[in-house]
């Protein structure tokens, strides 16, 4: 029986460790900390299946000079991390032609196809099917000028079959009384889902995995040495294959095998407000200022933005703060004064493309991360194709795409 390593035990680990034991592997999973605090499930909660248009598109960069200067933008980049981001950011426009716009959001289309038939399965065998509420989501514009602006990418995502139905700021409030009269337009996307709790289904799959037979190891994972894998305190793990799906921190275990990765950690903010004053039935997505509001079991969280300043600094809990401001101009009854402030780290590329494929040095070593706001929704379908993989069968969706191979 070959043994095959995992590094991460978030929602992309741990189903890697689902699929391959299904098909009778021996695995072991490691993690700095198994059960801490992950972007798995200090997220927004929701199965985006619409999300498949990349970051970069024509046009963006001119925005993004104003939304660095905006105290309460979506956007924000440490000075100390700029040269280290550079790279990352010459890429990151290079991705934002047209040509490459079609050609990723082709590629992330066939990737998210499969979503509900590879996570419905799941939640039923963690028992789990009742946390997912297939209700859609609604998003929601304070201009006219901003919906018509979005037109082309609706048209875009309609193209690949989902669903975006047009309304008016009276219709979307008639679904979401707590909106104010500030929302003019609104799209619903029916096809978008969202949990009580992310947590809870990361927490089962990981005592499930456990349960099943897979080892739980908690250790840093530093450097990968011929067949071991080199652990913080001298210890070494043997392996017949490994996958890498460490998050934010797998370009650093990459690099030592040879592989050059553009991986940043594109921070991301939220807060969670148990008596919030609001009632929301699904989530709620603001377009024009880039964040959203989910209602979960232990309250609204309110989360989004996008910050750039590496895997060491210290958290800037200001950017929960002003996400909690934000959300009052659209929900003018929400209590914005207590709730609980978090920082995670999205594993995010240039193109928006995750990284899933064999090492181009090695068939030994696999890659699958680089989710960026996708990892929740695209977890298990990763996970089933790392076993694809392990298993020589034929996968079922071009992976050229996603090879490392793209930033040598």
């Amino acid at each position: 029986m070959s043994h095959i390593v995992v590094v991460g035990a978030g929602i992309v680990g741990l189903s890697a460790a689902r699929a391959l034991l299904a098909d009778g592997r021996s695995v072991t999973v490691v993690d700095r900390n198994p059960a801490g605090d992950k972007a798995s499930f200090g997220n927004a909660g929701a199965l985006g299946v619409t999300e498949i248009v990349p970051a970069s598109v024509p046009g963006l960069i001119w925005k993004v000079p104003g939304w660095l200067f905006d105290p309460l933008g979506p956007l924000s980049v440490r000075p100390t991390h700029f040269p280290k981001l550079a790279p990352w950011l010459l890429r990151f426009m290079r991705s934002g032609s047209k040509s490459e716009m079609l050609r990723i959001t082709k590629a992330l289309a066939a990737l998210n196809a499969p979503i509900y038939n590879d996570y419905l399965p799941l939640l039923d065998e963690l028992k789990l099917r009742h946390e997912l509420h297939q209700v859609g989501a609604l998003w929601v514009y304070e201009t006219e000028a901003a919906f018509a602006a979005d037109a082309a990418d609706r048209d875009l995502r309609r193209s690949y079959g989902l669903v975006f139905d047009e309304l008016d700021g009276d219709e979307a409030r008639r679904l979401e009384p707590a909106l104010g009269k500030v929302v003019v337009k609104a799209v619903m996307t029916p096809q978008w889902s969202h949990f009580n709790d992310p947590k809870r289904v990361v927490d089962r799959l990981r005592e499930l995995m456990v349960n099943r037979g897979a080892k739980l190891v908690s250790g840093e994972a530093l450097a990968i040495e011929g067949k071991n894998l080199r652990m913080c305190g001298g210890q070494d793990i043997d392996f017949d294959q490994l996958v890498i799906a460490a998050g934010a921190w797998s370009a650093r275990l990459a690099k030592t095998i040879g592989d050059r990765v553009l991986l940043e950690s594109e921070r991301g903010y939220n807060i969670t407000i148990p008596n919030s004053g609001v009632t929301l039935s699904r989530e709620v997505i603001f377009a024009e200022r880039k964040f959203v509001a989910t209602p979960m079991d232990m309250g609204l969280r309110i989360g989004g933005a996008a910050e750039f300043a590496g895997l060491k600094a210290p958290a800037n809990y200001g950017r929960s703060d002003a996400l909690a401001k934000l959300a009052k101009i659209y929900l003018p009854d929400l209590i914005s004064t207590d709730g609980t402030r978090w920082m995670g780290h999205r594993p995010t590329t240039p193109d928006t493309l995750p990284v899933i494929g064999f090492s181009p040095r090695r068939n030994d070593v696999i890659h699958a991360y680089g989710h960026s706001h996708c990892g929740l929704t695209l977890g298990p379908t990763t996970g089933r194709l790392v076993a694809d993989m392990v298993a020589e069968r034929a996968p079922t969706i071009d992976l050229t795409p996603f090879s490392a191979n793209r930033f040598s």
